[in-house]
């Protein structure tokens, strides 16, 4: 093992060993949860890796080139640990998880054997069970710019730089009735016209659903109601009268860059770029053949 620990290297030369496995797993909430196969509470770096999860693990499959490491680990759903609700929601969808071979009489003693994310994640019958994916996972992702009429940038982020707190981008509603998870039927939201918000962001601030957010297929007004319908439902329940967040939605159009949001200087597409009729285009067939205008 590299870069093992000089007292745990010594401890286990030993031959008669005190060691177990931990888990830390980091949400993309912020929330960390600790957990270990030994029978015995463990704590260091901050963090209390409980043993009465009934967690543990298959072996780490690691290699020494750019194949992804992986391995899985199992355990028993929990109202203190990892509930069924939780997991229905997405909040572990890629939760960064690290794991320690720990000596559990001197946990000073413990080596890093894995750190990768959370990939595919199964329950059934009171249990689940996680894939994790190592660090090279990210390799796997393509990346470079797109050539396109529309930007490519999401709206807010450090290409387009758009500042959507900004007044008059983002209002705080509470929903009047749900439909689906996916329907949210809204008061009046007069300072904002019809529309303004399709191809945005609804996210819930409190409830069942806190922290989840949808992109918005369509705003309309439905007598005096506003009707915001989602692309894809919500993945926990959502009540009426629970706080939402609406923010402005962009068509990744030009026009739309310039007028609607004034930040045109940062628009990441190319609207002058011949479309594909435009490529792919031949010569009228015509008696004459000298290079002139196609009409």
């Amino acid at each position: 093992m590299s870069g093992l620990d000089a007292g745990l290297h010594a401890h286990l030369q030993t031959g008669v060993t005190t060691t177990c496995r931990a888990w830390a797993l980091t949400r993309k909430d912020g929330t960390v949860l600790g957990f270990t196969d030994h029978d015995g509470v463990l704590r260091f770096d901050g963090i209390t890796f409980r043993a009465d999860t009934g967690l543990s693990a298959l072996a780490i499959q690691q290699t020494t080139g750019l194949s992804v490491d992986n391995t899985e680990a199992l355990g028993a759903l929990s109202d203190t640990s990892i509930r069924e609700e939780d997991i229905e929601a997405g909040r572990y969808d890629g939760a960064e998880v690290v794991a320690w071979l720990v000596n559990w009489r001197n946990v000073a003693q413990r080596h890093v054997q894995f750190r990768g994310t959370i990939g595919e994640l199964r329950r059934s019958g009171g249990a689940f069970e996680a894939e994790m994916r190592g660090l090279t996972e990210a390799l796997n992702r393509p990346l470079g710019r797109v050539y396109q009429k529309p930007c490519s940038a999401v709206l807010g982020d450090s290409d387009c730089m758009f500042n959507i707190a900004a007044p008059g981008y983002a209002t705080e509603v509470a929903a009047t009735g749900i439909i689906d998870r996916r329907v949210f039927k809204l008061g009046p939201v007069a300072a904002f016209e019809e529309g303004w918000f399709k191809h945005g962001r609804l996210i819930v601030l409190k409830g069942l659903g806190k922290g989840l957010s949808g992109v918005i297929k369509r705003d309309d007004m439905v007598s005096d109601q506003r009707v915001i319908e989602l692309w894809h439902p919500l993945r926990a329940n959502v009540r009426a009268g629970d706080a939402l967040r609406l923010e402005a939605g962009c068509d990744k159009r030009a026009a739309t860059c310039r007028t609607k949001f004034r930040n045109f200087l940062n628009y990441q597409g190319f609207p002058d770029i011949p479309g594909d009729d435009w490529s792919i285009s031949d010569p009228f067939k015509s008696g004459s053949l000298d290079g002139g205008s196609r009409r």
